[in-house]
C-alpha cells in the first residue's frame, strides 16, 4: 500500500473540493494518509479532517508559528495527544530561512514538542530549514536526557545532519523533491539514508512531483514520489511499497495495520 504520511488537507486550497481530493487518493492506492497540525490554535481544523476513517492527525505548531504561543507547555501537546486519532507530535522545530518566528522561541518551542513526544511516546514531526547544527545539537541534548522517536520530514538538508539523526534512530520522508531536476544533492543523500526508516510523503498543497510543479499538490501525486523513491534506491515498486509502508507503521504505532 502506498501512505502519505503528510498532508495539510485543512488547508484552505482544500476548502472548494476536500471530498473530492481524498476521493482521488483513494483511487491512486493511497490507502492511509497523516494531516499535520501547523499550529496548536488550528487543531480542531486539523482534526475535522481526520474523520475520516483513512485519515489519521498530529498536534504541534510549526516553527514559522512559534510566535503565536512562546510559552506552549509540553502538557498542552500531551493533553491534546490522548485523542486517539492523534499519532504523532508536531510539525515542530527550526526553519532559518524565513526566520518567521526568533530563532530562540523556535527553539524553546521546539524543546517543548520534544518533551510531550517522550512523554507520550509518539513520533516526533520535525521540520528543519537552513538550520542543521542547531538542529542536530538539539536532538542530541534531547535524547541523551530520554529517548525519543523522531521523523525527519521531508528531508532536504545536509548529509552529516542526516547523519547525526539517523544515529538518534530517526525515520526520513521523501517528498515531491525528490523528483525535481535541480534536487541531485537530495537524492544523493536519499540514497544513504537507512534503508528500514524512509517514508513517503506529498506535503500537499505543496511541493507537487514532476510531472505536476506549479500545480496543487495532493495526495494521489503520490505515486510518483514513490516512483522516484524506487528509482533513487534501485528496489522495485512492490519493494518500495513494501519498505515505506513497514517503515510508517513501525514509526506511526498507534495506526493499527490492515
Amino acid at each position: 500500500m502506498l501512505i502519505d504520511s503528510h498532508v495539510n488537507l485543512h488547508a484552505p486550497a482544500f476548502d472548494e473540493d476536500r471530498e473530492a481530493v481524498i476521493a482521488r487518493a483513494l483511487a491512486s492506492g493511497v490507502r492511509l494518509m497523516v494531516n499535520i497540525c501547523d499550529k496548536v490554535s488550528n487543531y480542531e481544523k486539523v482534526r475535522l479532517v481526520a474523520q475520516h476513517p483513512d485519515i489519521w492527525c498530529t498536534v504541534g505548531t510549526h516553527p514559522h508559528e512559534a510566535k503565536e504561543d512562546p510559552d506552549l507547555s509540553p502538557r498542552t501537546l500531551v493533553d491534546i495527544a490522548t485523542d486517539p486519532r492523534v499519532v504523532g507530535i508536531g510539525e515542530c522545530g527550526l526553519d532559518f530561512h524565513y526566520d518567521l518566528s526568533p530563532r530562540d522561541i523556535q527553539a524553546k518551542v521546539f524543546r517543548a514538542h520534544v518533551a510531550a513526544a517522550r512523554e507520550t511516546g509518539l513520533p516526533l514531526v520535525v521540520h528543519t530549514r537552513e538550520a542543521d547544527a542547531v538542529m542536530g545539537e538539539i536532538l542530541e541534548e534531547e535524547h541523551a536526557k530520554g529517548a525519543f522517536r523522531i521523523l525527519m520530514h521531508c528531508y532536504t538538508s545536509g548529509a552529516e545532519l542526516a547523519r547525526r539523526a539517523a544515529a538518534l534512530g530517526a525515520w526520513f520522508s521523501v517528498s515531491g523533491i525528490a523528483t525535481f531536476k535541480a534536487a541531485e544533492d537530495v537524492r544523493e543523500v536519499i540514497r544513504h539514508m537507512p534503508g528500514d526508516r524512509i517514508i513517503l510523503e506529498t506535503d500537499c498543497p505543496y511541493l507537487a512531483p514532476t510531472p505536476y510543479r506549479g500545480r496543487r499538490n495532493e495526495p494521489a501525486f503520490l505515486p510518483q514520489v514513490a516512483a522516484k523513491l524506487a528509482e533513487v534506491r534501485g528496489w522495485t515498486p512492490a519493494e518500495t511499497e513494501a519498505r515505506t509502508a513497514d517503515a510508517f507503521f513501525a514509526l506511526f504505532d498507534r495506526i493499527p495495520r490492515p
